[in-house]
């Protein structure tokens, strides 16, 4: 039984297509704890495309279950978290063109700057979680950083058409989440999860959260947000 972290940030997408006030993701995260999530993720971006600083604020002090603060190694968003508090920091890659994360982080190549980050964000007394790419090199190199945990990027499974090559990418998926767990890491996953495809990625031996935001907003404006988010913890459970 995996835990479902419900990604709120399309709810603020919304929001900032219009400048406006509403929807408002705070109001999204209660709903989402009524529905059952069992953790409320964000992602502050350095350019605030969608979540905010008072978003994020607000949701530290009303937010009763685990709030998980994706972010870039960015120095700036390194003080706020570390002045905020979130239960979890999950570290990924960021680019101001993407229209989502692309991929998982690089801790090989930035392994200096992930360190720093990681010293910085534990100080404060925060859980470190990195999303990675099923790379046997990331997640070793994740263990040595003291990461934690690892959440799995799921995107390529989640692109595969249904059929040998969809299975092949669960196959990645399954070997890498083997080592994490050897490693003595929590094992995390997500992007691009569906109410369609996670059945298989929650089944991953020893899954213990997932972390899904935009299929489930697409669903809430169709049933609510409460709903949407128990259709989903149904599927994960």
């Amino acid at each position: 039984m995996a835990n479902l972290g419900v990604n709120i940030d399309h709810v603020a997408t919304i929001r900032q297509a219009r400048r406006t006030y509403e929807p408002d993701p705070v109001w999204a995260a209660v709903l989402a704890e009524l529905g059952g999530a069992d953790c409320i993720t964000l992602h502050l971006r350095e350019d605030r495309r969608h979540i905010q600083d008072r978003d994020l604020r607000l949701l530290r002090e009303t937010v009763t279950v685990k709030l998980n603060l994706e972010m870039a190694c960015s120095e700036e968003i390194v003080a706020i978290a570390c002045q905020v508090k979130p239960d979890q920091a999950t570290l990924v890659p960021e680019r101001r063109e993407e229209i989502t994360t692309e991929g998982g982080l690089d801790v090989v190549r930035h392994r200096d700057q992930v360190a720093r980050t990681i010293d910085a964000l534990r100080s404060a007394g925060i859980s470190i979680s990195l999303f990675l790419d099923p790379d046997d090199k990331q997640l070793e190199t994740a263990a040595a950083l003291g990461a934690d945990a690892v959440e799995l990027h799921t995107g390529q499974y989640a692109l595969a058409p249904p059929g040998p090559h969809q299975q092949q990418q669960l196959d990645i998926l399954i070997k890498a989440g083997k080592l994490v767990r050897q490693m003595g890491l929590a094992l995390h996953a997500g992007h691009g999860l569906t109410y369609r495809n996670v059945r298989p990625v929650a089944d991953i031996e020893g899954m213990h959260e997932l972390n899904i935001g935009h299929s489930i907003v697409a669903r809430a404006v169709m049933v609510g947000f409460q709903q949407a988010v128990r259709e989903m913890k149904l599927l994960v459970s």
